[in-house]
């Protein structure tokens, strides 16, 4: 005699009762942090590498090396945007160093949702403009720019990711920004 399959409701109670008694606050809150930064991170990343390719894979590295130290994380040392771009931006650099290359910050990600040359070829012209005017910023210039509007960063989060003092930063910004004007200018 074949005796029906049924599922003990008593057993799923056990079993779903210490998993919902399991879950962290942190879990959470890394899952905002992930769903809130990653575009910013990627956008840096890529603008870092030139190569969206490699970009996803150090992103990807910089998230779960930011998992598995999510426990290290200090609030007094900053916010946690900043510390996951540190984090990222370590990764980046690894990648460049292992590479053997220099750190040529030239490349944009691609701007997919861009509109066509043919619909606005003045936003196109403004944009090939700016990214030929960053291309003449040195890298660390061009560096603090990616961060500040590829990251979206603050001057005392960007001053946390580079290792110097808020107003080092603020400098470095807007030197790198009046550069930058200036070459857009010589440019039109």
């Amino acid at each position: 005699m074949e005796w029906p399959l049924r599922r003990n409701g008593c057993v799923n109670e056990a079993i779903a009762e210490p998993v919902q008694t399991l879950a962290r606050p942190e879990a959470d809150s890394f899952e905002s942090l992930y769903e809130r930064t990653f575009p910013k991170l990627y956008a840096y990343v890529a603008s870092l590498l030139g190569d969206r390719a490699a970009a996803e894979d150090v992103t990807a590295q910089a998230f779960e090396r930011a998992y598995r130290r999510r426990r290290t994380y200090r609030p007094s040392r900053g916010s946690r945007e900043a510390w996951i771009f540190g984090i990222a931006r370590n990764a980046a650099l690894d990648e460049l160093r292992r590479r053997r290359r220099g750190a040529r910050l030239e490349g944009d990600p691609a701007d997919l949702s861009a509109p066509s040359f043919d619909d606005h070829a003045e936003l196109a012209l403004r944009r090939q403009t700016v990214r030929s005017a960053l291309a003449t910023l040195e890298a660390r210039e061009r560096e603090v720019v990616a961060l500040k509007f590829m990251g979206g960063l603050s001057n005392a989060e960007i001053a946390r990711v580079l290792g110097v003092s808020e107003s080092n930063a603020g400098t470095k910004l807007h030197r790198a920004i009046t550069k930058l004007r200036e070459a857009c200018h010589d440019r039109v």
